[in-house]
C-alpha cells in the first residue's frame, strides 16, 4: 500500500522546507513608510485601535493646533530631509 521513501525524497523534502519558510513571509505586502521625509513635524494620535503617525506639518505650532483637544502629540520627524542640506 505505502511505498518506502527513498533517501532522495527525504533529502528533497528536508531541503525544500527552509526555502518555503523564507519565500512565504517575503510574499506578504509591505507597509507604507510611516515618516514622510518631506515634512519636519509629525502628529502621533492615540486611539482604541492603536496609534497612528502622520508627517504632514511644516511647524510645531501647526501640528499643535491639530493635536489640541485630542489624545495626540507632536514629534520632530527623524527622517526629514531639509532642502539644500548635504549629508
Amino acid at each position: 500500500m505505502y511505498r518506502k521513501l527513498a533517501s532522495t525524497d527525504v533529502l528533497m523534502t528536508t531541503l525544500a522546507m527552509p526555502v518555503v519558510a523564507i519565500i512565504v513571509p517575503a510574499a506578504a505586502p509591505a507597509r507604507a513608510q510611516t515618516y514622510d521625509p518631506k515634512y519636519p513635524v509629525c502628529l502621533q494620535t492615540y486611539g482604541r485601535g492603536g496609534s497612528n503617525i502622520a508627517c504632514r506639518y511644516t511647524s510645531l505650532a501647526q501640528c499643535r493646533l491639530s493635536a489640541s483637544g485630542r489624545a495626540a502629540q507632536c514629534l520632530t520627524n527623524p527622517y526629514f530631509a531639509a532642502r539644500g542640506r548635504r549629508r
